[in-house]
């Protein structure tokens, strides 16, 4: 009954992001002035729900709902309109995303990009207060900085100067200068990082992985997707195409697929984190275990679907999951029960212990790959054992 009741919760998760589309896209430019910069100019071109598609239309109407706020920076030589695979896919959702359309030279400032999204995040958020603008009550408090390859390190050199900035998106984000890995440190919202396993241009290993492991987030999840590349984030570009073109190696997946991998993400992620979306951080938790075209970190649970089992179909019963795994093992059991768990290697050698109660996430990033037996008791001494495998 519970696996039946798990299931079903899915798969209403994911059908109802399919449901969720109700928008059209509005379009509409705005140049920005910061004061405190000597006046410098921030074109943006924002895009936003509305009822019929079309320049400067109104917002929607169809519900008073407000739209979270997300901010985007764009790669190095690219044009916000390379990303239209972006407000595509995200607008119709009900988000507005605005893409600031400065440091497009050959020899940008990296920090005065990082400022700039993190001066339009407020500029929208001003917007939202002022009964002259299309904007006038219909953003919320939610905001999150996105960016690609250069934009993507910008977005971390953002995040420190703004607090109202509640989440970080980045795609194939490159090392900046000022360094955007030396203030990981200092983030601790939620992060979700994409990388391409076939990137050439910022390798992961060098860039993502990076940035990921110096975070100080406690939600943070890090995906890499088999055969992706660095320009194909994106929609077709001349001049990303033209620096990708001589590195090695290139991609294995077609750009539809890659962005289809990526939407499969990064929709339900901002639905949890943006719109307390409980089912489609359940859904994202759950599609990532099972996901063999990615591989990933990740340090918690947006929302265990578990939680809204109920708790007579699960008693005396205990999830451990995922295995394969990476670096964390979730532990689910039974709502306030307290339980013993013992981690033994192939040896039998006892390696890890923890006293718990309800559930527990347990580092494994430190064992070596192989094979791992556990054994779960209650405190009535009653016990399960299984085994997990570690990457």
């Amino acid at each position: 009954m519970r696996k039946l009741y798990f299931y079903l919760f899915l798969l209403f998760a994911s059908l109802s992001n399919v449901n969720a589309q109700n928008y059209q896209i509005g379009h509409t430019t705005i140049n920005f002035v910061d004061s405190n910069r000597g006046n410098r100019s921030i074109p943006t071109e924002i895009y936003y729900p509305a009822d019929i598609s079309g320049d400067n239309v109104p917002i929607s109407t169809i519900n008073s709902t407000k739209f979270p706020n997300l901010v985007f920076g764009h790669g190095f030589l690219m044009t916000w309109d390379a990303y239209q695979n972006f407000w595509n896919s995200l607008v119709p959702y009900g988000y507005i995303i605005a893409f600031p359309k400065t440091e497009g030279t050959i020899s940008p400032s990296h920090l005065e990009f990082g400022k700039d999204l993190a001066f339009v995040i407020n500029q929208m958020n001003i917007l939202g207060n002022q009964n002259t603008s299309i904007f006038f009550n219909r953003i919320s408090n939610k905001n999150a900085v996105l960016g690609h390859s250069m934009g993507g390190g910008a977005s971390f050199l953002s995040v420190p100067l703004n607090s109202n900035i509640t989440a970080l998106v980045n795609f194939a984000a490159a090392e900046t200068n000022p360094s955007a890995i030396a203030v990981t440190g200092s983030i601790s919202i939620p992060t979700l990082i994409f990388a391409g396993a076939n990137d050439c241009v910022t390798p992961p290993n060098t860039n993502q992985l990076l940035l990921y492991n110096g975070l100080s987030s406690s939600c943070k999840t890090y995906i890499s997707i088999n055969g992706a590349s660095h320009c194909q984030m994106a929609n077709s570009n001349t001049l990303c195409s033209f620096g990708e073109s001589s590195c090695t190696p290139i991609a294995t997946i077609s750009r539809t697929e890659q962005h289809n991998k990526i939407f499969s993400y990064l929709l339900p992620w901002l639905n949890f984190q943006l719109k307390s979306d409980c089912s489609q951080g359940a859904f994202f938790d759950s599609q990532i275990i099972s996901d063999s075209t990615i591989t990933y970190l990740k340090n918690c649970l947006l929302c265990s679907a578990l939680d809204n089992v109920d708790v007579a179909d699960v008693e005396n019963e205990i999830v451990v999951f995922p295995s394969p795994a990476n670096d964390i093992i979730f532990v689910k059991g039974v709502f306030q029960k307290e339980y013993y768990i013992y981690l033994s290697d192939i040896n039998s050698k006892k390696i890890l212990e923890f006293k718990f109660n309800e559930s527990l996430n347990i580092d494994i990033s430190k064992l070596a790959s192989g094979v791992y037996f556990y054994e779960i008791f209650d405190s009535n001494k009653k016990s399960i054992k299984g085994k997990i495998l570690k990457k």
